[in-house]
């Protein structure tokens, strides 16, 4: 059982992101880097800022390169001195993330809940983990997140953004979600915002490696009565394309991205 007063949090970060094909013909969606880091470290840091310090990570294309960023983390992010004669490597004083990361391989073109599905064994464990994709920002409330799912005792939450038109809507009857439609045609409002507190027994909701979270799985959640709403009225963004790369970018660079809570 993760000792942690806060569950383990998944994040997929195997998609192929084609919309965004000017940086991930060569990279994963999430080692696209925003200020000298990799999209993924922003987002596990929003999640330690908060006291999170255990991830999973479902990885698919191009895995091993979020393998080798870990296995390196030490070595690119700190001082190091190299003893050339013995061999020996001092990593000195620096920022050490207290951060335990899983890194599974999902599969290349598993859809989200797939990837989902197939960390069941990763989450055995755990009554409940949260889970976010690895291509979006928030100045998101962790702490206030889970606090709400615990007290509703449904099976899943999902946090609810208002965003550009472009994205699917949800309509609530008080804080439960009354309808959920990915990416309609038309229509603003809140959407799915991509952070997730969910009841292990979600994954019964996920039929395969080709079932997409956003649909099956959601509706039925949604017409159970099992999905709740919790609404960020705050900064939040995803990374989908080059435009929304360099906006986040300029943002970091200006010293005030509005989803850098840490330290």
């Amino acid at each position: 059982m993760n000792p942690s007063p806060f569950p383990k949090t998944v994040i997929l970060a195997g998609g192929l992101g084609t919309r965004l094909s000017e940086e991930t013909v060569v990279k994963p969606k999430p080692m696209v880097e925003i200020g000298g880091h990799p999209i993924l470290w922003h987002i596990m840091n929003i999640y330690a800022h908060h006291g999170v310090s255990e991830f999973v990570l479902a990885l698919g294309y191009r895995g091993e390169m979020v393998k080798d960023y870990f296995l390196r983390f030490n070595a690119m992010t700190m001082d190091l001195t190299v003893d050339l004669a013995t061999g020996g490597t001092t990593v000195h004083d620096g920022h050490h993330p207290k951060w335990k990361v899983h890194l599974a391989d999902t599969g290349p073109d598993t859809q989200t809940g797939g990837r989902l599905l197939r960390l069941r064994k990763w989450l055995e464990n755990e009554e409940l983990f949260m889970m976010t994709y690895g291509d979006g920002v928030a100045d998101l409330d962790i702490t206030a997140l889970l606090a709400f799912h615990r007290r509703h005792g449904k099976l899943a939450t999902v946090t609810a953004v208002r965003p550009p038109a472009r994205f699917g809507g949800i309509t609530f009857k008080g804080d439960r979600v009354a309808s959920f439609a990915e990416k309609p045609q038309v229509g603003e409002g809140w959407i799915n915002g991509g952070f997730f507190v969910l009841n292990r027994k979600v994954l019964d909701y996920i039929d395969g490696d080709q079932t997409p979270w956003e649909h099956g799985p959601m509706e039925r959640l949604t017409a159970e009565g099992q999905l709740m709403a919790y609404r960020h009225e705050g900064y939040w963004q995803p990374m989908d394309t080059l435009r929304e790369k360099q906006l986040l970018e300029a943002l970091w660079q200006s010293g005030r991205a509005p989803w850098k809570v840490w330290p």
